[in-house]
């Protein structure tokens, strides 16, 4: 089962901690978010087998009542 992701703390550390507006801190990219909160973004490198790793562990779910669109 995929764990839950701690939007709550990321929102404290964007809005308490670097002193970001709401609708700043939702305009960031998750690359600007790190430099902001001075994580170091030299993790592993996003290869085909780690994107399929995180496809397994967060599968994507269908909307009831939504569709694709046919596309």
């Amino acid at each position: 089962m995929a764990q839950a992701f701690e939007w709550g703390a990321l929102l404290r550390a964007g809005i308490r901690g670097a002193g970001l507006k709401p609708h700043e801190f939702w305009q960031l990219t998750p690359a600007e978010l790190m430099l902001i909160l001075g994580v170091d973004g030299q993790g592993r490198a996003f290869s085909r087998g780690r994107l399929d790793a995180l496809l397994t562990q967060y599968p994507d779910e269908a909307v009831k009542g939504e569709s694709d669109g046919g596309i």
